[in-house]
């Protein structure tokens, strides 16, 4: 690790005799102010600019600030036209292009592929202000408007589009989207290390070919370089990790684009070698071809320190949006305004998740330091700030300080979770750092309440009984989410969850913690129906877990096939890359496809609701079990017509209303009408 360069520690461009911007400009006139004749870099976004270290493009913006360049913006351009990307002139150095802080498909369509009419990182919610696979468009518009000018792609739509990927809504495998877009640089991860890198580079002349030794980076060449040996991809299970010889280094041959579109077992193969080859410490570039170009992938960016993240969230951003966008209401920005992000990365490898693929499974903690600093800019800069904070955490709330025990074993570890199928032996589960941090911050003048919002990891927490007592004492006023995701371990396997014993064991400390507490406290608990492994049985005895947990849904998510996600490859191939994967042999999963079967899944999670009720009512009939159809405490719907030929809406006979997908804790036992039904919504949303 001695070899990394710190990511503060790059002599300054000339450029750095500019004062900070008080926000980094959208236009010619801001630009004008702040005596900027050009710009270095030019950012485009298909999010609103949002001045604040949870959105990617300002923090982008005010690392490079930081290392000197003259940054500039361009916020949701319309794309239809070239000109719209001329209005801060020709960048000196590049495009970096980004299609906002989510993939802009997933932005775009729900998982039935419907079209969505809203945006949450819009100006008031509006849809439709960037095109689907924003970033490919942006590129071509980049190029245009100035030919010769490089485009660097980042965020995590290219990050997750950086091999050929599965595409859920063409279904069909696409290429890379560095090779659509014949961008010269995409940039993969957390993107700091190799933006900062690469900027330095080309302000000193050096072209896109010569930066192909940087870490989190894919490009195009024509062919394997000298001195390089090339191991194919199909003996990856049967051979140890090899950094290659003294004199060589190895690159793994993946198959081409053209095979992994036709031959989904090879699909499933790529994207198992693909994540096993995600560890900074021992992975191995990758290499596939499509068509007469080859696109090779660097090994992924390493970590950024401690003092290093403080670095980054400690810059000067200005914590609100543009003021061009006036009074305008952005949702993102307003679920977020008051919260604060204290780490990033997730070792969970949950299949169905980008997180880890992105951020990667080491966890980049900022000291505690730098979190009180930001809650008291927070208090001292946001003028409607109450004292609340809404969040501290990240991807995850409780995964705060926890690291591997031994770096050196780190380094090697090829494990694709370090919580699945046991929590790793070498892991410190000590959520003491993290106590220490809630009772500091706490104590920062001005806070009144500090809320924990971001997901837990239960499984952890329940090694810290010490953790939940501080955090249902302190920091949950009424509700906390968890998501056990699932009840049967044939679906909880491909998901690589904990077993469901896993949140019952928390909920009895939950409980407990509650009651000692004197608080009435409710679990909300996500859901995933049609996930790759889920059969129509084991949807249906989730559906008799929740009634028999008093559990209603208020809204449930059905899968939704992201690019590079492992459950995306079992979607796509009908095959496991959690196990090693044969052209003949190993193991198939059966995958709820067709959009009647992933309507029932979802059903199954919403049996209380007689718009369902038809639907499970012909399943139950086929799967043999019309012992759960009448009006018995065991049965899961009514039958088809009641009393006056009205449908029963009141649930099985004998069952009172129940919490919508709640469990309650400590004093008393209250019933949620309509009205505190949407207030719920609101509160965690």
């Amino acid at each position: 690790m001695d070899k990394i360069k710190n990511l503060f520690s790059y002599r300054k461009f000339w450029a750095h005799r500019f004062s900070p911007a008080p926000f980094l400009p959208m236009s010619r006139e801001e630009m004008d102010v702040l005596g900027w004749d050009s710009c270095d870099v030019i950012l485009v976004t298909g999010d609103a600019y949002i001045d604040h270290p949870s959105f990617g493009m300002a923090v982008i913006g005010r690392v490079l600030e930081a290392q000197g360049f003259r940054v500039g913006i361009i916020s949701q351009p319309d794309w239809t036209d070239k000109k719209h990307f001329k209005g801060l002139g020709r960048p000196n150095l590049y495009f970096g292009v980004t299609a906002g802080n989510m993939d802009s498909m997933v932005n775009r369509y729900t998982a039935e592929r419907r079209i969505r009419h809203n945006d949450s990182y819009t100006p008031d919610d509006e849809g439709g202000k960037r095109p689907d696979r924003s970033t490919l468009v942006y590129a071509q518009r980049c190029q245009e408007a100035y030919k010769g000018v490089p485009v660097v792609l980042g965020g995590i739509e290219a990050s997750l589009r950086r091999i050929a990927h599965y595409d859920y809504w063409s279904d069909k495998v696409r290429r890379s989207m560095l090779i659509d877009s014949k961008a010269d640089l995409l940039l993969y991860g957390n993107a700091e290390r190799a933006l900062v890198e690469i900027t330095h580079r080309f302000a000193k002349g050096d072209k896109p070919e010569d930066m192909h030794d940087i870490n989190g980076v894919a490009f195009a060449v024509p062919g394997i370089p000298e001195g390089w040996a090339e191991l194919d991809m199909s003996s990856i299970d049967d051979q140890p990790v090899e950094r290659g010889s003294k004199d060589t280094e190895t690159v793994i041959r993946l198959p081409s684009y053209e095979t992994v579109s036709t031959e989904p077992e090879t699909y499933a193969l790529a994207s198992r070698v693909l994540h096993l080859e995600s560890n900074p410490g021992n992975a191995r570039p990758l290499i596939q071809r499509h068509g007469e170009r080859e696109l090779w992938v660097n090994p992924p960016p390493f970590p950024l320190s401690t003092p290093e993240m403080d670095g980054v969230f400690d810059l000067p951003y200005a914590r609100s949006p543009h003021p061009s966008y006036g009074d305008a209401r952005i949702p993102a920005w307003e679920m977020i305004r008051f919260s604060v992000n204290i780490m990033r990365g997730c070792f969970g490898g949950c299949t169905f998740c980008s997180i880890t693929e992105h951020e990667g499974r080491v966890i980049q903690n900022r000291s505690e330091g730098s979190i009180i600093r930001e809650i008291e800019d927070m208090r001292d800069k946001i003028p409607d700030f109450k004292g609340q904070v809404s969040d501290l955490g990240g991807p995850t709330s409780n995964m705060y300080g926890l690291e591997c025990k031994d770096d050196e074993i780190q380094k090697v570890c090829r494990r694709l979770s370090c919580v699945y199928p046991d929590i790793c032996k070498n892991l410190k589960t000590d959520h003491g750092p993290l106590i220490s941090l809630y009772r500091n911050a706490r104590s920062v003048k001005g806070v009144k309440k500090i809320s924990i919002a971001s997901g837990l990891r239960y499984d952890l927490a329940v090694k810290s009984p010490e953790y939940i007592k501080e955090l249902v004492t302190h920091h949950v006023g009424g509700y906390l989410k968890i998501a056990p995701e699932h009840t049967e371990e044939n679906s909880l396997s491909k998901m690589m969850k904990p077993g469901i014993g896993s949140y019952d064991r928390f909920k009895a400390l939950f409980d407990q913690a509650a009651k000692k507490a004197g608080k009435e406290l409710y679990l909300i608990l996500y859901f995933i129906a049609a996930h790759p492994g889920s059969s129509d049985e084991d949807m249906m005895n989730l559906s008799l877990w929740l009634k028999r947990n008093k559990f209603r849904a208020d809204q449930v998510q059905t899968f939704m096939p992201t690019p590079m996600s492992l459950s995306s490859a079992m979607y796509y191939s009908e095959r496991n890359p959690l196990k090693p994967v044969r052209r003949t042999g190993g193991e198939t999963v059966n995958t709820a496809k067709g959009m009647k079967q992933r309507r029932l899944h979802k059903a199954f999670l919403r049996y209380h609701d007689p718009d369902n009720w038809p639907l499970l009512r012909d399943a139950l009939k086929r799967m043999g079990r019309s012992d759960l159809i009448g009006r018995g405490n065991q049965c899961l719907v009514p039958g088809a017509v009641g009393r006056q030929g009205r449908h029963y809406h009141e649930g099985p006979k004998g069952e009172k209303p129940t919490e919508f997908f709640t469990q309650q804790s400590g004093k008393g036992r209250r019933r949620m009408g309509d009205k505190q039904t949407k207030n719920t919504r609101k509160r965690v949303r």
